[in-house]
């Protein structure tokens, strides 16, 4: 399905993590990958998954998503070694633990500024710098979660951050359709990732939400990572501006 498309991940934390799923379900259908790191330590978790994958023939690249002068190395370094890329997987998400946690009410100023900073404006950033290199029929897929449509407990800054980055996701995809380039977002039910272990009782969270699902199971990340498949092929290619919910229909219950 993606035999012969040079795909940019950017967001792997360890083998739990949504952005792996995604990884090796693009890899398994035959896409170029380029996975992205923050710092070395990233880059040595990144480098230990490519190898037990046996994903030889990855690109890995330093990028810092706040960083300006990162971005555009990246950019560059993308340009020289890959000339035209074809998508983008953007699953990077960031707060301050203690934001997550209390009263919305006393979100500090700086802790909603770094949480729309990393969570929200990095993918307007990074698209700002590599759209021109995509080819027509590409596709940008990031990740997002209900807690921007409902009140989760303790997701405080971080809900109204994805919220921000839904909207961006619309005003994105009305930009680049003339490019033939299509933006659209997954909003994945929780799952049991190292992020998630920094939303405060998230375990907690998850009491009752199999029972009340139409599916009556919670969603994977192996489910995200085969959305994420049919929205970098082809078969998307009338898709943009869409937030795709892949939570086993949690989010049409009431409760």
């Amino acid at each position: 399905m993606l035999s012969g498309k040079k795909i940019v991940v950017m967001g792997v934390a360890n083998k739990r993590s949504i952005a792996w799923a995604i990884a090796r379900a693009f890899h398994d259908a035959g896409a170029e990958l380029v996975f992205t790191y923050q710092n070395g330590r990233f880059k040595d978790k990144v480098e230990k998954l490519v190898g037990e994958e046996d994903m030889s023939g990855s690109l890995l690249l330093p990028c810092d998503v706040s960083e300006d002068a990162e971005l555009d190395n990246l950019a560059e370094e993308l340009k020289s070694r890959c000339g035209r890329i074809n998508g983008v997987v953007h699953s990077i998400a960031y707060a301050n633990k203690e934001e997550l946690a209390g009263l919305f009410a006393d979100t500090s100023r700086d802790g909603f500024l770094l949480a729309h900073n990393v969570s929200a404006y990095s993918l307007v950033a990074v698209t700002q710098r590599l759209y021109p290199l995509m080819e027509e029929g590409s596709s940008i897929i990031t990740l997002t979660f209900q807690g921007s449509q409902r009140v989760v407990p303790n997701y405080n800054v971080m809900g109204v951050a994805k919220a921000s980055l839904e909207a961006s996701v619309r005003y994105l995809a009305a930009d680049l359709g003339p490019h033939g380039i299509r933006v659209n977002a997954i909003s994945a039910g929780p799952i049991k990732t190292l992020s998630a272990k920094g939303v405060r009782n998230f375990n907690r969270l998850l009491d009752g939400i199999e029972e009340k699902t139409p599916l009556r199971r919670l969603a994977t990340a192996d489910d995200v990572a085969d959305t994420a498949l049919y929205l970098a092929a082809d078969m998307s290619r009338a898709v943009t501006g869409a937030i795709h919910y892949v939570d086993c229909g949690y989010h049409i219950m009431g409760t």
